[in-house]
Protein backbone atom coordinates (compact mmCIF):
# COMPACT_ATOMS: atom_id res chain seq x y z
CA UNK A 1 0.00 0.00 0.00
CA UNK A 2 1.58 3.67 -1.24
CA UNK A 3 0.19 5.34 1.54
CA UNK A 4 1.60 3.23 4.27
CA UNK A 5 5.23 3.92 2.47
CA UNK A 6 4.52 7.48 2.14
CA UNK A 7 5.60 8.11 5.90
CA UNK A 8 8.49 6.58 5.72
CA UNK A 9 11.08 8.52 7.78
CA UNK A 10 8.84 11.08 8.05
CA UNK A 11 9.07 13.11 11.72
CA UNK A 12 5.24 13.06 12.71
CA UNK A 13 4.79 15.38 15.54
CA UNK A 14 1.38 14.15 17.26
CA UNK A 15 -0.66 16.45 19.68
CA UNK A 16 -3.32 14.16 21.42
CA UNK A 17 -4.21 15.08 25.57
CA UNK A 18 -5.90 11.66 25.49
CA UNK A 19 -2.86 8.87 26.25
CA UNK A 20 -4.59 5.88 25.08
CA UNK A 21 -5.60 8.12 21.42
CA UNK A 22 -2.04 9.25 21.24
CA UNK A 23 -0.60 5.61 21.97
CA UNK A 24 -2.89 4.76 18.73
CA UNK A 25 -1.66 7.54 17.00
CA UNK A 26 1.63 6.26 17.54
CA UNK A 27 1.40 2.80 16.42
CA UNK A 28 -0.85 3.64 13.36
CA UNK A 29 2.40 6.36 12.35
CA UNK A 30 5.31 3.86 13.09
CA UNK A 31 3.57 1.51 10.94
CA UNK A 32 3.70 3.43 8.09
CA UNK A 33 7.17 4.26 9.20
CA UNK A 34 6.99 7.57 10.57
CA UNK A 35 8.87 7.89 13.91
CA UNK A 36 6.61 9.63 16.16
CA UNK A 37 7.20 12.86 18.75
CA UNK A 38 4.58 13.36 21.25
CA UNK A 39 2.92 16.48 23.15
CA UNK A 40 0.34 16.40 25.63
CA UNK A 41 -0.08 19.53 26.47
CA UNK A 42 -0.50 23.22 24.69
CA UNK A 43 2.80 24.64 25.84
CA UNK A 44 4.84 21.40 25.31
CA UNK A 45 3.53 21.26 21.80
CA UNK A 46 4.13 25.13 21.18
CA UNK A 47 8.14 24.28 22.06
CA UNK A 48 8.06 21.37 19.63
CA UNK A 49 6.06 23.19 16.87
CA UNK A 50 8.57 25.79 17.17
CA UNK A 51 11.78 24.49 17.49
CA UNK A 52 12.13 21.05 16.08
CA UNK A 53 12.55 19.63 13.01
CA UNK A 54 9.19 17.77 12.11
CA UNK A 55 7.25 17.12 8.91
CA UNK A 56 3.91 17.35 9.80
CA UNK A 57 1.38 17.14 12.44
CA UNK A 58 -1.54 15.30 13.73
CA UNK A 59 -3.72 18.06 15.90
CA UNK A 60 -6.23 17.64 18.53
CA UNK A 61 -8.35 20.46 18.33
CA UNK A 62 -8.85 20.34 22.13
CA UNK A 63 -6.01 20.22 24.59
CA UNK A 64 -7.54 20.01 27.92
CA UNK A 65 -10.06 22.51 27.29
CA UNK A 66 -7.67 24.94 25.14
CA UNK A 67 -7.87 25.21 21.34
CA UNK A 68 -4.74 23.92 19.66
CA UNK A 69 -4.82 26.41 16.77
CA UNK A 70 -1.42 28.13 18.44
CA UNK A 71 0.17 25.39 17.49
CA UNK A 72 -1.17 25.05 14.09
CA UNK A 73 -0.16 28.86 13.52
CA UNK A 74 3.50 27.73 15.04
CA UNK A 75 3.12 25.06 12.28
CA UNK A 76 1.64 27.05 9.45
CA UNK A 77 4.46 29.79 9.72
CA UNK A 78 6.89 27.15 9.60
CA UNK A 79 5.26 25.46 6.00
CA UNK A 80 5.24 22.27 8.13
CA UNK A 81 1.79 20.17 7.19
CA UNK A 82 -1.07 19.49 9.48
CA UNK A 83 -4.01 17.62 10.11
CA UNK A 84 -6.60 18.24 12.24
CA UNK A 85 -8.14 15.62 14.30
CA UNK A 86 -11.88 16.11 16.35
CA UNK A 87 -14.40 14.53 17.67
CA UNK A 88 -16.27 17.87 17.49
CA UNK A 89 -18.02 19.81 14.52
CA UNK A 90 -15.42 20.98 12.24
CA UNK A 91 -16.82 24.11 10.96
CA UNK A 92 -15.32 26.47 13.00
CA UNK A 93 -11.62 24.78 11.41
CA UNK A 94 -13.29 25.17 7.92
CA UNK A 95 -13.52 28.67 8.58
CA UNK A 96 -10.43 29.68 10.75
CA UNK A 97 -8.19 27.07 8.42
CA UNK A 98 -9.41 26.74 4.96
CA UNK A 99 -7.90 23.79 2.56
CA UNK A 100 -6.53 22.17 5.88
CA UNK A 101 -7.43 18.05 6.44
CA UNK A 102 -9.87 17.52 9.20
CA UNK A 103 -10.56 13.78 10.86
CA UNK A 104 -13.63 13.36 12.78
CA UNK A 105 -13.05 10.66 15.71
CA UNK A 106 -12.92 8.14 15.79
CA UNK A 107 -11.25 7.87 11.97
CA UNK A 108 -9.63 5.34 10.44
CA UNK A 109 -5.87 4.89 10.30
CA UNK A 110 -5.67 4.61 6.15
CA UNK A 111 -7.33 8.03 6.30
CA UNK A 112 -5.11 9.16 8.83
CA UNK A 113 -2.03 8.28 6.83
CA UNK A 114 -3.69 9.46 3.32
CA UNK A 115 -4.54 12.59 4.92
CA UNK A 116 -1.04 13.19 6.17
CA UNK A 117 1.07 11.89 3.02
CA UNK A 118 -1.24 14.40 1.46
CA UNK A 119 -0.44 17.25 3.36
CA UNK A 120 2.63 16.44 3.00
CA UNK A 121 2.94 15.86 -0.63
CA UNK A 122 1.12 19.45 -1.11
CA UNK A 123 3.30 21.38 0.74
CA UNK A 124 6.46 19.34 -0.97
CA UNK A 125 5.42 20.12 -4.63
CA UNK A 126 5.21 24.04 -3.12
CA UNK A 127 8.95 23.72 -2.14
Amino acid sequence: MTGRTSLQGRKILVVEDDMLVAMFLEDILQSAGGNVISAGHLEQAMLLAREREIDAAVLDVNLHGLPSYPVADALDARDIPFVFATGYGDKDLRALYPGRPILAKPYKDIDLIAALAAAIAAVSSVR
